[in-house]
């Protein structure tokens, strides 16, 4: 099976790196240390690729759709129909993370592992529809554990495919009305954290609304009784197909030295699946910002994750992944482009 295969591909990062690393980034023209988070970022990409300095290439951001069944529940500000709609936006340039893809020169590309609607063949569409969304979780699982599977290996499949094409840097997005209600139901599966801690408002819902929310959660967790030692059944019972395929993204990056970029809410509970598929993942992943969504940083925390950026946003589609990758990429710039001491002929620190 695919996805056992890809787990046993992932080590953990190989530290051997460290001294030439720190050694090459103190040779620069600046006070060692003085460049903070981007110093880190340089030293992380270099352990993950095992080059010093770190290589450039390609910034890919694979942006995938799904329905939610739960949406059935009353739990989301926009009917089910806008997820095709907003694909269709994306395949047309519209969207905020078009714009901000333009702006730092990453790659977008629209996955359909689920959206309740059948496109035409248009350009630029990756279809790899699993089921027309996922069952209503309230009412009994999501999925079947198949589709669980299959969710998964489409987004191994994905990254396996960047890998061999100078890839830099990978990133997830996300679409899917009533999503946030499946992150939540899987972030408290896998933490035991209460749904009131971690349920946000999502697309700008009311107070009544976010009632209704969080009890159709609590009512799903409690009747699918996901088992948090296997991250499978938690996303077959409660989750989303498109979380699904995210995880696998991750999976298949760590398993090919590619650094990940998590966005964020939808994309951290994705990340928590796939640390508990692996727990060496969490070395490949850089936490892109601070989601406005409650719950998210309860997520990080889980993860052991710091966030480079805190731009109060909650949008997703992989806008805070794509701005981050703009910072990753500065940092290796910093370690391949900046003289050394020697080099420019700069004296260095007195040694006292």
């Amino acid at each position: 099976m695919l996805l056992q295969e890809t787990l046993e591909k992932i080590r953990p990062l190989d530290r051997s790196l460290e001294a030439e690393v720190q050694k090459h980034l103190d040779q620069l023209t600046k006070p060692q240390g003085s460049l903070g988070r981007l110093e880190e970022l340089a030293r992380q990409v270099s352990y993950i690729q095992g080059s010093v300095p770190p290589r450039l290439g390609r910034k890919v951001i694979y942006v995938f759709a799904a329905d939610h069944g739960i949406v059935e529940e009353g739990v989301s500000a926009y009917p089910g129909e806008v997820t095709a709609q907003m694909t269709y936006n994306f395949l047309n340039n519209g969207a905020a993370i078009n714009v901000l893809a333009r702006q730092f020169g990453a790659e977008i590309k629209i996955v359909d592992v689920g959206v309740n609607h059948d496109f035409p063949s248009v350009p630029g569409l990756y279809s790899l529809k699993i089921r027309k969304g996922t069952a209503n979780f309230a009412r009994g699982p999501a999925m079947t554990r198949e589709e669980a599977v299959q969710s998964v290996e489409a987004g191994i499949r994905l990254a396996e495919e960047a890998a061999g094409q100078e890839i830099f840097l990978l990133g997830a997005g996300d679409m899917g009305i009533g999503n946030t209600s499946s992150a939540a139901a899987v972030a408290c599966a896998l933490t035991a954290l209460p749904v009131r801690q971690v349920a946000g408002r999502g697309t700008g819902i009311d107070s009544g609304t976010w009632e209704t929310k969080v009890n159709a959660i609590e009512r799903g967790l409690v009747l699918n009784l996901p088992n948090p030692k296997d991250p499978l059944d938690v996303l077959q019972k409660v989750g989303g197909l498109e979380i699904g395929a995210i995880a696998g993204l991750i999976l298949g990056a760590a398993a090919n030295r590619i650094p990940f970029l998590l966005d964020g809410y939808i994309c951290t509970a994705a990340a928590l699946l796939a640390y508990r598929f692996h727990p060496a993942i969490r070395d490949f992943m850089i936490a892109s910002h601070a989601s406005a969504e409650a719950g998210h940083r309860f997520m990080l925390e889980e993860l052991g994750l710091s966030p480079l950026l805190d731009l109060n946003m909650r949008l997703g589609e992989g806008t805070g992944a794509c701005i981050a990758m703009g910072l990753v990429e500065a940092g290796v710039k910093i370690a391949r482009e900046m003289a050394t001491f020697e080099s420019a002929g700069v004296a260095q620190k007195q040694r006292s």
